[in-house]
Parts: structure tokens; C-alpha cells; sequence
């Protein structure tokens, strides 16, 4: 469980730790495997999301699963990703969060995962809450918890 204090002012700074969807570099489910590759190479990204035709998130791609496929293939050229799809090679099981999040829990996911996509119950994608932006905040806070309370140390106990 949180210290109520620091819940309070995750919860107030909630909103600026997402990323809205308009501005996250993604990519369709149908796709080529040659335009998510020039896509992921020219953003920097390590991973994007995939969506379909009505921005449904459908999974993650990398760079990794593309070059994979790349390795596969007797020859190394960027004409055989033409053959295939973003869809063929994403990554389905994606843990997902929902608008509004409870914030301990993304703090829990956000250790394995550098960033969660924000998806609405028809899984509509809406943006992502970055392990970056989070920090941001947390960062906030521990330079202005004492502006907001007051702050005493306990007592220790000696033996």
C-alpha cells in the first residue's frame, strides 16, 4: 500500500503521465514487415504498437521481431519483408492498462515493461504511460513532498 501522501500527488499528476495516442508512432496490423522496419528505424522506438483499421490495439512490434524474420530467410534483403505482415510476426500477449489506472499497479508493471499501452474497454488504443514519464513525476515529488505536507521524522526506537 501507498503512503497516502505520495498516492494523492500520483493521483493529482496521473494525467501527464500518458502519451495520447495521436502522437505514438505506430504501426497497422496489415502493414509490411519493409514499412514497420523503415518505420522503427527511422523513430528510434525499441517497440510500437500495432493497431488495426479502427486503432484497436492488436499487439507490439520491435525491431528484434523483425530481424528475426530477416535471419529466416536464405536471403538477407529487404525485398523478402515485402512478403510479409506486421500482423505475422507482432507480439499478442501484451499486458494492457485501461483509462483511469491505478497508478501502484502501472508502478508494479512498468519494472518489466518500459512503457503500457492505454486501451479503452473496446479496446480502442488511447496512448501509452512511458516508465519515463512516471519517473517524471515520482522525480516531482520527492522534490516537493514537503511543499504540500509537513514533513517529521519519527523517533527511533533504541534496544
Amino acid at each position: 500500500m501507498f503512503n497516502q501522501a505520495i498516492d494523492h500527488m500520483m493521483i493529482e499528476n496521473r494525467e501527464h503521465f500518458m502519451i495520447p495516442g495521436d502522437v505514438v508512432a505506430s504501426v497497422g496490423v496489415d502493414n509490411s514487415l519493409r514499412h514497420a522496419f523503415l518505420l522503427l528505424t527511422k523513430v528510434r522506438y525499441a517497440k510500437i504498437p500495432v493497431l488495426d483499421n479502427q486503432d484497436h490495439f492488436k499487439g507490439l512490434l520491435s525491431l528484434a521481431m523483425i530481424t528475426d524474420q530477416m535471419l529466416g530467410l536464405d536471403d538477407f534483403s529487404l525485398e523478402a519483408l515485402d512478403q510479409q505482415c506486421v500482423g505475422d510476426v507482432m507480439e499478442t500477449d501484451v499486458v494492457t492498462i485501461d483509462n483511469p489506472y491505478a497508478v501502484e499497479n502501472v508502478l508494479h508493471l512498468l519494472v518489466d515493461n518500459p512503457f503500457l499501452p492505454v486501451v479503452q474497454d473496446d479496446g480502442t488504443f488511447t496512448g501509452i504511460v512511458t516508465r519515463r514519464e512516471v519517473m517524471k513525476g515520482i522525480n516531482y515529488i520527492a522534490h516537493n513532498l514537503d511543499h504540500y505536507y509537513q514533513m517529521t521524522p519519527k523517533e527511533h526506537e533504541t534496544e
